[in-house]
């Protein structure tokens, strides 16, 4: 199920001011990419490892930017050190979308969607479900939110055929 189009997640981020979308796409937000690249009031940038994702925002937010790392559960895990140093170390308040893996499957035995959660509260980030289409109005308003708090923050984006 594909929660957002393109057209209709580039309008979303533009509207809040993101100037940067730094990601590693994978299949269920990979559509998105001609919309994003194509944009002409953000920029996408590319990252060949997730853990270089946290960064690279860290550097766009402290020369005055409005990044938004974007990712799957799986680059979530693999990027912790880089994400722990930024967020709790460095202490900035980079929000990030991340794509659960099969969380809309329920007989999927995949552990990504299994140690979402667990992993997000050990490290005690803001989060913001969207599981259906209904829920899409949550993105924008968590952002603001955590924006507003001057807080780190991530929307989960449930991913996979229900």
């Amino acid at each position: 199920m594909l929660m957002f189009t393109g057209p209709e997640i580039e309008a979303v981020f533009a509207e809040l001011g993101i100037t940067h979308v730094v990601w590693i796409p994978d299949t269920a937000i990979g559509p998105w990419e001609a919309s994003l690249a194509g944009s002409s009031r953000l920029r996408l940038i590319r990252v060949c490892r997730e853990g270089e994702a946290w960064p690279l925002a860290a550097g766009l937010h402290l020369g005055g930017q409005i990044p938004l790392v974007v990712m799957q559960t799986t680059g979530l895990f693999e990027s912790g050190d880089a994400l722990r140093n930024v967020l709790f170390d460095m202490k900035l308040p980079i929000y990030s979308l991340i794509g659960v893996r099969n969380w809309l499957a329920p007989q999927s035995r995949d552990s990504a969607k299994t140690f979402a959660e667990p992993i997000l509260n050990a490290w005690g980030l803001d989060r913001q479900w969207i599981v259906e289409p209904a829920d899409k109005p949550k993105l924008a308003e968590h952002f603001c939110r955590c924006r507003l708090a001057g807080v780190p923050g991530i929307t989960l984006l449930a991913e996979g055929a229900p």
